[in-house]
């Protein structure tokens, strides 16, 4: 059997950090890791390729090559995904998709076409569908049924199918699901509310096929919450501590965590001692009423300005995720993100619009009030919410467009950079030096060249820099990559007041439309 393995296209937005991954000559951030996973699940027998669209194009001989097309997909990716499952079939090819999107809303794949729908989680479904097809089924969906898989038993991922040159991080998985509740989350939907880990050994052999595979850069934790079971991840720190020793520290981490992160000193250490470097909260909003709304409950036990501090002051860099839009929220909820975020000098912000997943807690709400706009959401958080708010939505546009465009504001971004790595603790692992790479000194070059020479800001990035080099002096290339966000998250001010105007005048038609209609039925 010759398998070809598709990874549909994202849509380029401010997510996709294109421009910063153009200065280190890669094409994208992470891999398809659970297409490489699949790849390790099924036969060994079979033979594999796999192209990522994001990276390059499919070609007439890969699509000649094939018996059967697998996809997998995020709601982000949907559009891709539909177009490559049609194109497939066109061609004469069996396909097979799977994957959170086609989970949450499995007839969008059914009615593009595909022959085979392998849902939720593969460990469990994969063979079935093996079964299915040696036996000459010409179709089937196949389910978990709730039943959700022991991750101790899930094969080495198949790296070494990847362009590995094409990537920025590469991914590995430690745990699935999340102990919280969040109402909009769809993570404990497809993954359930019990963290369920790896073994120690079962990551470090990963590790060990990646150290072969001669990758030496970051490597992201895709962890929904890294920390959602603290006994076994600091179980398997203590392993990769000593493997990391051993190495010479090859890679550098970074992961998705809770804020409760915050309240473990021991855990923050035993990661920074295995060179993580960076962790990615969800913070989402200031506003302790809409975190209770949306039963975001772990964010309401402790000041979060303080648990901030508290994270970077361990050694950790911080990105962070906001969100406006959240019922029963009060005017002025942009102004209030943008004042935390200088309050506790996040340098690296995402921030969104509230979107409602399907089969969310947040989307049956709607869906029984009778809110939800007639659209599933495509995930894209830079577009109007797909519901009805309970404010204006006029005025949510306008505090997100105001709000992002000053966060990102070139000055503001510099002096929040500057003292969130003034304040940070300097690395504690001696790892060997080692020499750039030409893509590095390229990045370092166009850096200094732009923000040091050509942009009005360039005295403040020179002053930042020079006190860096005094007062912090182990953290400059650290300092250096986060300035580099720049290069993106400036330009993409523009694009999204452009974005959000646009898809306000349409509603604006819209809500005339139906004004129209509702006189005429009258």
């Amino acid at each position: 059997m010759r398998v070809l393995l598709l990874y549909p296209q994202f849509p380029k937005t401010f997510w996709s950090f294109e421009k910063i991954l153009e200065l280190v000559d890669r094409r994208v951030l992470l891999p398809p890791l659970g297409l490489v996973t699949v790849a390790a699940i099924l036969p060994q027998s079979w033979e594999f390729r796999l192209v990522d669209r994001n990276v390059r194009a499919v070609t007439e001989a890969e699509w000649e090559w094939a018996d059967l097309v697998i996809l997998s997909a995020m709601i982000v990716q949907k559009q891709d995904l539909l177009t490559l499952t049609r194109e497939a079939k066109q061609r004469g090819k069996r396909v097979a998709v799977g994957g959170p999107y086609p989970t949450s809303i499995p007839e969008d794949a059914l009615a593009a076409g595909a022959d085979y729908l392998i849902l939720d989680e593969g460990e469990i479904t994969l063979p079935l569908f093996v079964q299915a097809v040696q036996q000459g089924e010409p179709q089937g969906i196949f389910r978990s049924n709730g039943e959700k898989p022991d991750v101790t038993d899930t094969p080495i991922p198949r790296f070494d199918l990847l362009e590995l040159d094409a990537y920025d991080s590469m991914s590995v998985q430690f745990s699935r699901g999340c102990p919280f509740q969040c109402e909009f989350c769809d993570i404990i939907v497809l993954y359930g509310r019990k963290p369920r880990t790896k073994n120690p050994d079962q990551l470090i052999a990963e590790l060990d096929r990646l150290y072969e595979l001669g990758w030496r850069r970051a490597i992201f934790m895709v962890d929904d919450n890294f920390i959602g079971n603290k006994r076994n991840v600091k179980l398997m720190l203590q392993k990769l501590k000593g493997w990391m020793v051993e190495h010479q520290y090859p890679f550098s981490f970074n992961t998705e965590a809770s804020i409760d992160l915050a309240q473990d000193p021991e855990l923050m250490q035993l990661m920074v001692e295995c060179n993580f470097n960076a962790v990615f909260l969800g913070i989402e909003t200031p506003d302790a009423e809409s975190l209770q709304l949306t039963k975001k409950f772990q964010n309401t036990r402790s000041s979060l300005a303080d648990s901030v501090w508290a994270i970077n002051q361990a050694g950790l860099r911080i990105m962070a995720g906001f969100i406006i839009g959240f019922d029963g929220e009060k005017p002025g909820a942009g102004d209030r993100i943008i004042e935390f975020v200088e309050q506790t000098a996040i340098p690296t912000a995402l921030f969104g619009i509230l979107q409602a997943l399907p089969n969310t807690a947040l989307w049956h709400r709607l869906e029984k009030e009778e809110r939800l706009l007639g659209n599933k959401g495509d995930g894209d958080q830079m577009a109007l919410m797909n519901f009805i708010p309970t404010r204006p939505i006029e005025e949510i546009a306008q505090e997100y467009i105001h709000a992002f465009c000053t966060l990102y504001e070139p000055r503001q971004f510099l002096d929040r950079t500057y003292r969130h790595f003034l304040k940070m603790s300097p690395p504690q692992i001696q790892a060997p030096a080692q020499i750039p790479s030409p893509a590095e000194l390229r990045a370092l070059a166009i850096i200094v060249w732009r923000q040091g020479f050509q942009r009005n800001t360039r005295w403040k990035f020179w002053h930042h820099l020079f006190s860096i080099l005094k007062h912090n002096p182990a953290v400059w290339d650290h300092y250096l990559t986060v300035c580099a966000h720049a290069e993106h998250f400036i330009e993409f001010r523009q694009l999204v007041r452009e974005q959000i105007e646009a898809e306000l005048a349409e509603f604006y038609v819209k809500q005339s439309e139906r004004s129209t209609l509702k006189k005429v039925a009258a």
